[in-house]
């Protein structure tokens, strides 16, 4: 008997709580999850279950990166045609959390992405194979099948709340390489990435070790999504 849909969500949100869970040994971090078995879902359904995350917090920053030619890609990406953060209700609200939490250490967030359509995560995947870099899905970096496509997946940094400027991580967002690890670090740097660590995990998110700016969080019947984002 083939797999029902309300199958295929469980075993997914199984899979997608234990990576996030999982302690972490000796070699190489584990790529985020594939989330291929989980279905795209109607956009009606999507405007349901997405919310901005500014609606949340207006003081949260945001800069989507893939809605302009400052990405890695040189171009625009499909899908991105607002400067708006969306995501799932519970991250957004945790996000909240985190954003009240260091305004006591006149630090805020930045957010450069945040839900990302499925048709925006294919076309990263045809940029690795037209320009020979198919290395950055084998390697971790780009995946095929994205949790950001599922609205529980954040890139973000550090800001000082009164200045808007972003506080030293060592390198730009989407650095494809080991200095970008977050514990391949040292001095003020590593300590401006724990602290942004230690304030997302507080809040129930999953950090990802190859990039410091990469969060996930775990939700129950995760859904994917290609909802243009207007």
């Amino acid at each position: 008997m083939p797999p029902t849909r309300h199958s295929c969500l469980t075993l997914a949100a199984a899979l997608l709580t234990a990576c996030a869970s999982a302690p972490r040994g000796p070699g190489p971090a584990v790529p985020a999850a594939n989330t291929a078995d989980i279905p795209v879902v109607p956009d009606d359904e999507a405007r349901r279950l997405l919310v901005d995350v500014r609606g949340v917090d207006s003081t949260i920053r945001v800069d989507m990166r893939y809605r302009t030619q400052a990405n890695f890609t040189g171009a625009p990406l499909p899908g991105y045609e607002a400067n708006r953060a969306l995501m799932r209700r519970e991250p957004a609200f945790a996000l909240g959390r985190v954003q009240r939490e260091l305004q006591g250490e006149r630090l805020a967030l930045k957010i450069f992405d945040a839900y990302r359509p499925a048709r925006a995560t294919a076309a990263m995947v045809r940029w690795t194979e037209r320009t020979g870099r198919t290395r950055l899905v084998r390697d971790g970096y780009i995946a095929s099948h994205s949790r950001h496509n599922l609205g529980v997946a954040v890139d973000l940094t550090l800001i000082d709340a009164t200045t808007g400027r972003e506080i030293a991580m060592g390198t730009e967002f989407d650095t494809f390489a080991p200095a970008a690890h977050t514990a391949n670090a040292t001095g003020p740097v590593l300590a401006n990435r724990l602290r942004l660590k230690r304030a997302m995990e507080r809040e129930g998110f999953a950090a990802y070790d190859q990039e410091w700016w990469h969060f996930s969080y775990t939700v129950p019947d995760p859904a994917r999504f290609d909802l243009i984002i207007r």
